[in-house]
């Protein structure tokens, strides 16, 4: 009877949950995106934010520009950031002359110094952000390693790719929204 009991709660809470994302996810397209409105998913202005570099230079991504943003959140201990880790450099030589490429390295769950050791060992060429506090990985809602964005020029995510794909895939995406 207890047994059947605890799996009439489990069941209720998971229906509970069910429910409350599927009501999340009913806003306008067109919302703005401030904090408390920011969806991070395609479709929905990105949020812009400014973190600082390596060499703790700030750069600021979001809003309306040039090129095609492309934004990987990653950590050093993630085993699928490591696999997609040579793809990412070859499609910033590959692209970066059409794209703004960045790696923001979330630190709050990682070590500073093993993040610097792995833009070190795999050779990263374009910009890595480090999220010292976490704010922007959790404004973007960011719970699994890797998660990219592609964003366009008008400041609009046009991708969001959660977890690891393969380079051919990256290169389809982005000649789509180039």
């Amino acid at each position: 009877m207890r047994k059947v009991a605890a799996l009439l709660i489990i069941a209720l809470f998971f229906a509970g949950l069910a429910v409350y994302q599927y009501n999340q996810e009913d806003a306008d397209p067109a919302e703005t995106a401030s904090a408390s409105a920011f969806k991070p998913k395609a479709g929905f202005e990105a949020a812009a934010f400014e973190l600082p570099d390596l060499k703790d230079e700030a750069h600021k991504i979001g809003g309306k520009g040039e090129k095609l943003i492309f934004v990987n959140f990653w950590a050093s201990w993630c085993g699928p950031c490591e696999l997609e880790a040579p793809d990412l450099q070859k499609l910033h030589e590959n692209y970066g002359d059409q794209i703004s490429m960045y790696g923001v390295n979330s630190t709050k769950f990682d070590k500073e110094r093993a993040a610097r050791e792995f833009v070190e060992d795999h050779g990263f060429t374009f910009p890595i952000l480090m999220d010292r506090p976490g704010e922007v990985t959790s404004l973007y809602k960011v719970n699994t390693f890797p998660t990219s964005f592609l964003i366009d020029s008008e400041g609009v995510i046009r991708e969001r790719v959660n977890g690891v794909i393969t380079y051919e895939e990256w290169e389809r995406l982005i000649e789509k929204w180039l």
